[in-house]
């Protein structure tokens, strides 16, 4: 079993392959942590269509996919979470409303203007054996800046995640700690759009900090259980697509769903239900 699992590291291309997409797991478990605790899962998928968005204008008007697709992820980013916190309209029907209009607009550009950068499938479901220098030194900036913002921040990114009315009273800039994560955010999705696509990087930034929330209750062991798992997930399931000849986001994302069932049957359902509080806040302070 080992020798198999080992068979296609004699390979040049699979150990590129292979870091890329441990290192994109790791991204996404990390800045997952955050997205699950403010009540936003659905981001990761919303976001990753209004990269798309920016895709195709970036396309059309021949800029850099990665500047195009980045300003454009950044601005719905903000967008979505001025418009949740204003508490007049809920972070679901936000990130519905405006990611879903990015996607139609993207879809309409292509259509009449036709692709002039990356091939829309692999836009959609990744291609990590065609990554590029540029997509890999691109991904090992954004972790680093991630690792970053989340060690230089730790407090104040904590203290706005779980109560952002106290954080404000206290001295904390909670629209600026926000626009930050919001930042990194869109960044860590547009870096591993390559190895996992569009359709699939949601589900990378949720199960593994959706697993580690249900082994911990500690927010700082939560952050590092999630980035491990995310890795895991990476390595392993890049690992299954060369065996399955299947693309590499299905069976990163099949790995991270196993584990979740794997996690769920050993841990009890209840054990998800008493991470929250009375009043729906995760009690992993």
């Amino acid at each position: 079993m080992l020798e198999t699992f080992l068979e296609p590291f004699a390979y040049d291309f699979f150990v590129k392959a292979v870091v890329v997409a441990t290192l994109a797991g790791a991204l996404c478990g990390l800045v997952g942590v955050y997205v699950i605790l403010r009540g936003m899962s659905y981001i990761g998928h919303g976001l990753s269509h209004a990269i798309f968005g920016g895709f195709a204008a970036s396309s059309v008007i021949g800029v850099s996919y990665v500047l195009g697709a980045g300003i454009w992820g950044f601005a719905s980013a903000l967008a979505i979470n001025r418009v949740s916190r204003s508490h007049r309209i809920g972070a679901d029907a936000a990130i519905g409303v405006i990611t879903t209009a990015s996607f139609a607009l993207g879809v309409a550009l292509l259509t009449v203007f036709g692709n002039r950068g990356p091939s829309f499938d692999a836009a959609l479901f990744g291609s990590i054996l065609g990554i590029s220098s540029t997509d890999v030194w691109t991904l090992v900036a954004v972790s680093v800046l991630t690792v970053g913002v989340v060690a230089s921040r730790y407090r104040a990114l904590l203290f706005a995640t779980f109560d952002p009315e106290v954080a404000d009273v206290s001295g904390v800039r909670v629209a600026r700690t926000d626009a930050l994560l919001m930042l990194v955010l869109s960044l860590a999705i547009l870096s591993t759009l390559s190895v996992i696509g569009v359709t699939l990087v949601a589900a990378t930034l949720v199960i593994p900090a959706v697993v580690a929330r249900m082994l911990t209750h500690r927010f700082a062991t939560m952050l590092w259980l999630s980035t491990a798992i995310g890795a895991v997930c990476g390595l392993v399931g890049m690992n299954l697509s060369y065996h399955l000849d299947v693309p590499s986001g299905t069976t990163i994302v099949l790995t991270g769903a196993s584990l979740f069932v794997v996690v769920l049957t050993l841990t009890g359902v209840g054990r998800l239900g008493r991470t929250q509080t009375r009043s729906g806040t995760p009690a992993v302070l």
